[in-house]
């Protein structure tokens, strides 16, 4: 026998699975730490509006002024206005809903570049993990608005509408402010999704295409005219299951 093949391997393989069983173990308390927090400090935001957009959108573009008087009317309204917290179109949101009459809600999330915490939360959240997030967006919106955006706008729009469809979510107002951006994208779904068959005609119903911030505040009161702002039973059970 080589002496070589007597000599233990320098680094044990079973050390390094249990260094790793920890690191894991430790990661799922942090996720669990960002759930408990921010449905804690989320509860008393009812009934709010989630409105997504470009983190990329300067102040001067018209796109930022209109999700920012969108978010004021909201806040007026007495809703109050979740956004992702950073800058761009988050930032004309979070500002709108801060000088209005209900809280701004920023969920912030951590990344090596774009995202840093605009000045106009009153609840702002910092998260590690995107689905944790993404579960806070869902968890206590009355209605989603989505301004133009890029990829991130898009996961957030196509999760909102795969949640409803699925009925894993209530179903709740999806609006799209902006016709000509993203009428496109909508003719898309219509021509290629309903045209082959990938979803169903009525899936349509999903989403609105509506460009004045006036009648973004009304589509959202129109749907909960008849039944008012609380969770029914089976929506608080959908929401709990999710």
């Amino acid at each position: 026998m080589n002496k070589k093949d007597k000599l233990p391997p320098l680094e044990d393989p079973g050390l390094q699975l249990n260094s790793n069983a920890a690191r894991e173990a430790w990661r799922v308390f942090g996720i669990m730490s960002e759930f408990v927090e921010a449905t804690d400090r989320l509860q008393v935001i009812r009934p709010a509006v989630s409105i997504f957009g470009s983190a990329r959108t300067e102040p001067q573009h018209r796109y930022y002024q209109l999700a920012e008087t969108i978010a004021r009317k909201l806040s007026d309204a007495g809703f109050s206005v979740i956004s992702g917290g950073g800058p761009g179109i988050m930032e004309a949101v979070n500002k709108g809903a801060y000088y209005g009459r209900s809280p701004s809600v920023g969920l912030n999330i951590q990344l090596p570049h774009e995202q840093a915490a605009n000045d106009y939360q009153d609840i702002a959240l910092s998260f590690r993990h995107f689905f944790a997030r993404k579960y806070m967006f869902v968890r206590f919106a009355s209605a989603y608005v989505v301004m133009p955006g890029g990829f991130g706008t898009l996961d957030e729009l196509l999760e909102a509408m795969t949640l409803v469809q699925t009925r894993k979510s209530a179903r709740i107002p999806i609006i799209l402010v902006s016709t000509p951006f993203w009428s496109g994208l909508v003719d898309w779904f219509r021509n290629r999704l309903v045209g082959e068959k990938m979803i169903n005609p009525q899936d349509m119903d999903l989403i609105q295409l509506i460009d004045e911030p006036e009648q973004v505040v009304e589509a959202i009161f129109r749907h909960y005219e008849s039944r008012g702002f609380t969770a029914l039973p089976t929506e608080h059970e959908l929401i709990l299951n999710l």
